[in-house]
């Protein structure tokens, strides 16, 4: 048996890094996956390579700061699946700007994104869920939503998105909704590589980490899964930091 049998997730920005990762573990783990993003070749990939391992999953091209496109990628996931019991806000973008450097087109793009994106789809995944008995929201944050490091607008975003997760835990919990978010650090992903690449950069991120590396997709994909499966049934309104250590030692 799979830790996730019988259950259908939504996963956007699922066609790179940590949401192709964790879709392809919700596959492998008995979901039905909807794999959402905005350029639809890299997600038809992804579901491709669940499909040929046995899994089964869509993908739906989906830019969720628009709320009909969510309304969209609900519809499509009830007409193919028949219910909804996992949302995993995933899809994120960044912009290492201060706040005097950054442009208001700047901190509009990421607060769209990070921000709106994660209530649009909150908003219209709770009516399903509410129909299926309950569900898990999984909301991903970063560390930059609890310490004031990286990018203004980005760590704007991230604090917003732990903040809503709260409220949408304690305002659904008598539907069986739980709602709750995740904090990883710096994580080798797509979205990171050119930060990554330039190598006093890399090696300041590892200096900061109390574990000896930097985090991999797969580090936050197990505990998206925890989070999603049955296993954390008593567990809503919490943050999960999968970060290395660097929270506890507040960037030492």
């Amino acid at each position: 048996m799979g830790r996730l049998d019988g259950k259908v997730a939504i996963i956007t920005g699922s066609g790179s890094g940590q949401g192709a990762v964790e879709a392809k573990l919700f596959a492998k783990e008995g979901a039905k996956v909807v794999a959402t993003g905005r350029r639809i070749e890299p997600i038809q990939a992804v579901v491709e390579e669940i499909k040929n391992d046995g899994g089964e999953a869509i993908a739906i091209k989906h830019d969720v700061t628009s709320e009909e496109d969510w309304e969209n990628v609900i519809k499509k996931t009830i007409e193919t699946y028949g219910l909804l019991n996992v949302l995993v806000n995933n899809a994120g973008i960044v912009i290492m700007k201060n706040a005097e450097e950054t442009t208001l087109a700047d901190w509009n793009k990421v607060i769209d994104t990070n921000a709106t994106g994660t209530f649009l789809g909150i908003k219209h995944a709770i009516p399903e869920m509410r129909k299926a008995g309950g569900g898990s929201i999984i909301n991903i944050s970063s560390i930059s939503g609890i310490l004031g490091l990286g990018a203004a607008a980005y760590n704007a975003s991230k604090g917003a998105v732990r903040l809503l997760t709260k409220n949408v835990a304690a305002d659904f919990a008598k539907d069986n909704i739980r709602a709750n978010s995740v904090h990883p650090g710096v994580v080798s992903t797509p979205m990171t590589k050119g930060l990554l690449d330039d190598a006093e950069t890399r090696a300041s991120f590892e200096a900061m980490t109390p574990l000896p590396r930097l985090g991999k997709s797969e580090d936050i994909a197990y505990g998206v899964l925890y989070l999603a499966s049955d296993e954390s049934s008593f567990m809503t309104g919490a943050e999960l930091i999968i970060d290395g250590g660097v929270v506890a030692c507040k960037g030492c």
